[in-house]
């Protein structure tokens, strides 16, 4: 066997070993929550090392008609969180998205003096970490009666995904051929017309990935959620119900069925739309 044969036929078995390995302990975790999601806590405590659920486990559905119950009849109330985090990341996900595709065009396209000390601000506002915003955004809140509500909660979230929206969508509005929106001024559009017909349809793959990013950070953030609605408990967010249950005094099986509640829906868009989260992250991080 010569050297170079040696080295592919190495380094082949070494990809397929590590590709095995990732795999491995990244799925494991995940097949281990669900499996224990269905056990009952009984057969759980009799045997430990056994997370397998058996086929009637399956069926029953107890530990989720327990999370999902109200608390009134003795379950988490987890059906209100859902609704609370559909509202929530829905609402913020349309509002982010439609102010960053006018945004980024205006930065991407019209000339304005200081446009390049706006591009500048977007990204230093990002650079920020959420804990530094959280006291100043907490103390404005309550100054202006916001806390305590989810319409505060989604200004809160806007203000944190809106400048990433931006940058992003602004990179890749710079990828469209400015030719094709000069020749649709020249046969008659207006500014929105160019947007609509021209523009919006072309950076679609940008536009479903800021969405998508949008839609996940709403869907999983918990420090605002903590600061700003958790004295209501009709108010929380799914976060805020699955941190109630990491608790010693709630079974482990009624953590982890709350925790697929809050990974599977993300899991499931994240792999229908995943040609367009490569395509738009891609494009998004070229500099214009």
């Amino acid at each position: 066997m010569t050297r170079d044969e040696f080295e592919n036929r190495f380094f082949g078995i070494l990809k397929w070993v590590s590709v095995v390995f990732f795999v491995v302990i990244t799925v494991f975790p995940l097949i281990y929550m669900i499996g224990l999601s269905f056990k009952p806590i009984s057969e759980l405590l009799k045997d430990p090392a056994s997370f397998l659920p058996t086929w009637s486990d399956i069926t029953s559905l107890d530990t989720y008609r327990e999370v999902l119950r109200p608390v009134e009849d003795g379950g988490q109330g987890f059906t209100t969180f859902i609704k609370n985090s559909f509202i929530v990341a829905v609402a913020t996900m349309i509002i982010t998205t439609g102010l960053a595709i006018l945004g980024a065009y205006a930065i991407a396209r019209l000339r304005f003096r200081g446009s390049k000390v706006v591009t500048g601000m977007i990204l230093l506002v990002y650079l920020f970490p959420a804990v530094v915003l959280a006291i100043p955004l907490f103390v404005l809140f309550s100054k202006l009666s916001l806390r305590d509500s989810l319409f505060g909660l989604i200004i809160v979230y806007l203000a944190q995904t809106l400048p990433v929206a931006l940058y992003m969508l602004r990179s890749y509005f710079q990828t469209v051929p400015i030719s094709l929106e000069e020749a649709g001024l020249i046969d008659g559009l207006s500014r929105g017309g160019v947007i609509r017909r021209i523009t919006l349809p072309l950076s679609a793959p940008a536009i479903a990935s800021v969405a998508l990013y949008v839609f996940m950070i709403a869907w999983n953030e918990f420090l605002f959620a903590l600061l700003f609605v958790v004295e209501q408990r009709e108010l929380w967010t799914l976060s805020l119900g699955v941190n109630q249950l990491n608790s010693t005094e709630v079974p482990l099986t009624l953590l982890m069925a709350g925790s697929v509640i809050i990974t599977v829906p993300v899991i499931i868009l994240f792999f229908v739309a995943e040609r367009f989260l490569t395509e738009g992250l891609a494009a998004g991080g070229v500099k214009g």
